[in-house]
């Protein structure tokens, strides 16, 4: 049996797992396995310009490939920077391996140089982790960590290797396939829950399917939607699961939650049955949780059955991987009539028709946010890959995108990570070379990671960075003008770089919009270009996300309009 050293072994098992790309920042904990990466010809490294954007671009590739997400970092503050990135996945259950260095095993503990405790940092932000003692461990915690990630409900896996073991001389026996006695995720659901389930759908007048980012998650799109063709239920999505329908889809009304769409969240709140699909109930869905759908029955399908009912009580659970749970209720559906809801899609018809989505498109001052995302949306349509960063532009590209389709929409739901978009959208590009890359993002998201433009340059990686630039901490103006009397505390940006020199001095394509008519040229330059872009959108100041549920406000309740 062939020896190999800790930090060869590293390298063998991402060759294994077929890993194409890594994302990460070498140090001193870490010179053994980079040494190795230096001589292997298996998969790229990309040098990201910070740890977090590292983990933030392997969970960017990892949500818009479907494949486990890789970052390597050093020991102390290289890991402690990923820390981010890290619960940023842990929330939105992306499969990610992240490996850190440490620092040598006979150091552990007395406070060396670039010493952290990163295991018990991490235990709270992943999925598992593992902190390894010895070579002879290595090559099966490699193993386990990609099979934790990847498995069940997705998660970041974290391992720890010291330094010596990356220098020691091991046996890599490999594992081809992986057996956990104290991990086996239910796959298949129970057919007893199946068939009452199937039965609660067909004795209900007023159902609602519920889309949640599981649906995503287990590549279950597809299949929901034949679901919802046959059927006819109306579908609500949340943040996450955007994409899932198509935009036009006849029974999506659209986003649910603090910034859903009226009809949508009216049709959760009268509900008298909601079939929810790897949906885990987030307070942003549910706001005064009192008041959730109170009429309803629910349904509640998640391959994690800690995730079934610990935020809302359910009816009929149903524990199991999506695909294979739908399969089995479609069949289960078979003599369903859909005309036994057609008084209650009326009714949400006409919900919609008095509060649909918009805006003042007939405004003539300064370009309205949402006209931005919407031109961009009739210009790249459904194949381009929409990431965002965190803030009201999140919501407006959430609203507004005519999303169609899965792995194409990539955000931070859980965490709410601003500067996450630039360097996921880095690593959605990785995974998505001959898609148009787009990260919607602020003037304030956008400089969290800025350095990230010279990580797109160096590696000739285009993500267009359309900034709506309104010169506040957008959506917390908003809150502090809706609820704070208007007293704009620290939130005003009036002195900011120019993104257009900015973007220029890394090496990178900028342009400044002013004006709408101006708007379509410089995002096809941008394209024509085949450099990573910054378009500086100069927007309306105090455009408001609307409709809005207040915190503490039932879902029924929205603000639909603000007037100074």
């Amino acid at each position: 049996m062939e020896q190999l050293t800790g930090a060869q072994m590293v390298v063998e098992a991402l060759r294994e797992e077929g890993v194409e790309v890594v994302f990460g920042y070498p140090g001193g904990a870490a010179l053994n396995i980079y040494d190795e990466i230096y001589k292997q010809k298996h998969f790229e490294h990309i040098l990201t310009r910070h740890e977090q954007a590292a983990v933030h671009a392997a969970d960017g590739y990892a949500r818009s490939s479907g494949k486990v997400g890789v970052a390597i970092v050093t020991s102390g503050p290289g890991f402690t920077n990923a820390v981010t990135g890290i619960a940023t996945a842990h929330l939105d259950s992306t499969p990610i391996v992240v490996i850190s260095a440490q620092v040598a095993t006979s150091l552990i503990g007395t406070d060396g140089f670039q010493e952290i405790d990163a295991v018990g940092i991490s235990r709270p932000c992943t999925k598992h982790n593992f902190l390894v003692k010895n070579v002879a461990e290595l090559p099966l915690i490699l193993k386990q960590a990609f099979y934790i990630a990847r498995s069940g409900r997705p998660g970041p896996v974290h391992i720890d290797i010291p330094k010596d073991v990356t220098a020691e001389l091991g046996h890599f026996d490999y594992p081809k396939e992986i057996n956990m006695k104290t991990y086996r995720p239910t796959v298949k659901g129970n057919p007893r829950q199946i068939q009452k389930a199937a039965q609660a759908i067909k004795d209900a007048r007023q159902a609602v399917i519920c889309a949640g980012g599981g649906v995503m998650l287990s590549g279950a799109a597809m299949i929901a939607r034949t679901l919802v063709e046959k059927t006819k239920i109306p579908v609500v999505e949340t943040l996450m699961a955007r994409g899932a329908f198509a935009h036009d889809c006849p029974q999506l009304l659209g986003m649910v939650g603090m910034h859903g769409a009226y009809v949508a969240n009216m049709a959760v709140s009268e509900a008298d049955l909601i079939v929810a699909l790897g949906a885990r109930f987030d307070d942003r869905v549910t706001m005064r949780l009192s008041e959730f759908a109170k009429h309803a029955k629910i349904i509640h399908i998640d391959v994690d059955p800690s995730s079934i009912g610990k935020i809302v009580e359910v009816d009929y659970p149903i524990v199991g991987d999506l695909k294979n749970v739908l399969e089995e209720l479609i069949t289960a559906l078979a003599d369903y009539d859909p005309e036994k809801q057609k008084d209650w899609r009326a009714r949400l018809a006409n919900y919609d028709s008095i509060h649909p989505l918009s805006y003042d498109r007939d405004h003539k001052g300064a370009i309205k946010p949402q006209w931005v995302v919407e031109e961009t949306g009739k210009m790249l349509g459904k194949e381009a890959v929409i990431v965002t960063d965190v803030g009201q532009h999140q919501m407006w590209a959430a609203q507004f995108y005519p999303l169609d389709g899965a792995k194409r929409w990539v955000t931070s739901g859980g965490l709410g990570t601003m500067g996450f978009g630039f360097p996921a959208a880095i690593g959605a590009k990785k995974a998505n070379k001959d898609r148009v890359v787009v990260n919607f993002s602020g003037d304030g998201s956008i400089l969290m990671n800025i350095q990230e433009l010279m990580t797109a340059s160096a590696n000739d990686i285009q993500v267009i960075n359309i900034v709506l630039n309104n010169n506040y901490l957008g959506m917390v103006r908003q809150w502090q003008t809706f609820f704070y009397d208007d007293r704009r505390s620290n939130t005003t940006l009036e002195k900011q770089p120019d993104f257009v020199k900015l973007a220029e001095a890394f090496g990178c394509f900028g342009a400044r919009v002013e004006r709408q008519e101006d708007f379509a040229a410089a995002l096809k330059a941008a394209i024509a270009s085949k450099k990573a872009a910054i378009l500086d959108v100069v927007v309306d100041r105090m455009e408001n996300v609307l409709p809005m549920v207040p915190t503490g406000g039932s879902l029924y309740n929205m603000i639909l309009e603000y007037k100074d």
